[in-house]
């Protein structure tokens, strides 16, 4: 369910901006955007699990108010990272 740390690790290699880069937007979208994914398959399979449901939703609001945040200091960033992990088709 959760991201493996052998995931979290490629993910942070393919969307940092510099060397020693783990927290940038970009970096934690990408996280949540896995943790959002592995939990919409779950929540398929195991229909009436509220409590996951409660926390795709909270990790969902928290990729928005970081993609808002991007979008408002660097749109070019923004709409390349969106490119990049293919959200808003």
């Amino acid at each position: 369910m959760a991201v493996t740390q052998e995931r979290k690790q490629q993910l942070i290699e393919e969307h940092r901006t510099h060397e020693s880069d783990t927290g940038s937007p970009e970096v934690q979208v990408a996280i949540l955007t896995e943790n959002i994914t592995n939990l919409t398959d779950h929540l398929r399979t195991h229909k009436k699990d509220h409590h996951s449901r409660r926390g795709l939703l909270k990790m969902v609001g928290q990729r928005r108010r970081l993609l808002a945040y991007l979008k408002n200091n660097d749109v070019r960033r923004y709409s390349a990272l969106i490119e990049k992990l293919g959200l808003r088709r």
